[in-house]
């Protein structure tokens, strides 16, 4: 078991340049895990993680529901906005500058195989990260992600999430508001939950910008403890 993980920050970069980069290092790892099955061989998988912000985009999973955007084409060139329908779970939601993407790319048999528990333990990153800023979060039941006030009328998403995962190889991740444009969510009903607010955590501190790279370190560290895993 392999829970080394090899640590990436693309910065602020293209959302189909790195679906596709994503989808290059996900066939990487379920290619080595087939060849292990048909040789007999038992040689290590690589696992990833990478950090990265997008500009404007918003992106459909797969069992979402187109209605839940609300811009036509026009309406999206004039926000300076791209839109995809991509092959992860969950519904929509909206990718932007200000925001942390995670996309942890791992063999899960070199930590455990369990969806449900990856799931869970993402989210216990973002809930332990926010703790670290006082910010009382938590889970809302029968949606994935991180809320605060989950289950009063005050409820609003901070951290959302969705993953693909095959063979127990997963891919795409969180997206974890810190310094986000909130206005850009009122063009989608996000993740197809009416009724319910986004937050972004330098609202919640009511500063003018929280420090990403902090932010960074801290997912990284519980990350790290979590997974009992390594980054280099």
């Amino acid at each position: 078991m392999n829970k080394d993980i090899k640590l990436q920050d693309l910065g602020l970069k293209d959302y189909k340049e790195t679906w596709d980069y994503q989808e290059t290092l996900f066939k990487g790892i379920v290619d080595a895990k087939i060849k292990n099955r048909q040789e007999n061989t038992n040689f290590k998988t690589n696992n990833y993680f990478l950090f990265v912000e997008h500009p404007h985009v918003y992106t459909l999973g797969k069992s979402g529901d187109m209605s839940n955007l609300l811009l036509n084409e026009q309406q999206l060139t004039q926000k300076d906005a791209t839109f995809y329908k991509i092959n992860r779970g969950g519904d929509i939601t909206y990718h932007g500058p200000g925001q942390i993407v995670g996309y942890p790319i791992l063999d899960l048999d070199n930590f455990f195989t369990d969806i449900h528990k990856y799931l869970r333990f993402l989210e216990e990153v973002i809930i332990l990260t926010l703790n670290d800023y006082g910010i009382q979060s938590g889970r809302s039941d029968g949606e994935t992600g991180v809320w605060l006030d989950a289950g009063t009328p005050f409820a609003r998403k901070i951290c959302a999430m969705g993953v693909r995962a095959s063979r127990w190889v997963t891919m795409h991740g969180f997206a974890l508001n810190i310094n986000a444009d909130l206005g850009y969510f009122d063009n989608i009903i996000p993740c197809g939950i009416r009724g319910k607010a986004v937050t972004s955590l330098h609202v919640e501190l009511g500063v003018e910008k929280v420090s990403m790279e902090e932010v960074k370190e801290k997912l990284l560290k519980h990350f790290s403890i979590l997974f009992e895993a390594k980054f280099f």
